[in-house]
């Protein structure tokens, strides 16, 4: 799969709310694109990936 244009090997299909968890992502401060189509954070945790998904997820940072 490639996840922000780097590709990453999954050993099983995982929902999208795990692998932002195994990636150090906390969920309420990312936007994920999965194949083009922009996720509903509520939907996460019902979401799965697979090895032929491409993925671009965006943080949010906070500052001044």
């Amino acid at each position: 799969m490639l996840i922000n244009g780097k590709e990453k090997v999954l050993a099983c299909p995982t929902t999208l709310s795990e692998l932002l968890t195994q990636l150090g992502y906390r969920a309420v401060f990312v936007a994920v694109e999965l194949n083009g189509t922009i996720i509903k954070q509520a939907d996460f945790s019902s979401t799965t990936i697979t090895d032929a998904d491409k993925l671009e997820i965006v943080s949010f940072v906070g500052g001044g």
